[in-house]
């Protein structure tokens, strides 16, 4: 399922915005997809990463506590 998602950015967010994707050649709209693409695959990554670290260290965690 697709989701279009409406963005309210400041005018220096827009600016930094417009000026990366002229950089690379794109269109804005374009760059901000694939920056939240990449955030959302990220996110899972780093949550199972947080949760082996925290199962991991649970003993060490509650006697700190």
């Amino acid at each position: 399922m697709a989701m279009k998602i409406s963005l309210d950015l400041s005018d220096p967010q827009s600016r930094a915005l417009a000026e990366a994707a002229q950089r690379l050649q794109v269109r804005p709209e374009d760059l901000a997809a694939a920056a939240v693409r990449d955030l959302v695959a990220q996110s899972g990554d780093f949550d199972a990463a947080a949760k082996r670290v925290l199962e991991k260290n649970t003993e060490l965690y509650r006697r700190l506590s």
